[in-house]
């Protein structure tokens, strides 16, 4: 009787060493190059809003569907901070190059997509957005799928919490350019 339990629990072991631990360490592999991917596109993005001081329906497209070739699904999340031109009438002397405060307004996700024509298929609507040089955005993208990695890892480490993220994203940057309408 002993030694059947002994052979069981070695099977068992055996089965885990052999096929759970190497599919842990690819699966792991996997998420990593997922999100250098995401991280570079994400890069690339605000980069090129910066660079060009629009951003544009068909950049932000061609981003979704850069990130979604990873095979997972993601929440972007794009925060763009505008420089307020005219403060207030307080002060006699509003440039931004002056010492003092800038005033920034900012625009979140849904205002964005609203504005560049996300959703719509009304050609008479915008596809972009324009800023001007001062402006800041920030981009952030994390996967709202479970991954075979996190799956693996919640079942043999017991993490608690399946809201936690394996491929997440971001970068911001000021705007260096005025865009053009």
């Amino acid at each position: 009787m002993g030694d059947s339990l002994i052979t069981v629990v070695a099977i068992a072991l055996a089965a885990v060493l052999m096929f759970v631990f190497p599919l842990l360490t690819v699966s792991q592999n996997s998420d990593s190059t997922s999100a250098l991917s995401v991280q570079n596109a994400t890069t690339e993005f605000v980069e090129n809003i910066r660079s060009k001081g629009q951003i544009t329906r068909d950049a932000y497209d061609r981003y979704i569907q850069t990130i979604n070739s990873t095979g997972n699904t993601f929440d972007v999340q794009i925060e763009v901070q505008i420089l307020d031109e005219n403060p207030g009438k307080k002060t006699t002397q509003t440039s931004q190059t002056k010492i003092g405060e800038n005033i920034y307004y900012t625009k979140y996700t849904t205002q964005v997509l609203e504005e560049i024509g996300v959703g719509t298929n009304d050609p008479k609507s915008k596809t972009k957005m324009i800023l001007k040089e001062g402006d800041i955005v920030t981009v952030m993208a994390s996967n709202t799928n479970t991954t075979i990695a996190q799956t693996l890892r919640n079942f043999l480490y017991r993490i608690a919490g399946s809201n936690t993220s394996s491929i997440a994203a971001s970068h911001s940057g000021i705007v260096t350019s005025n865009g053009s309408n």
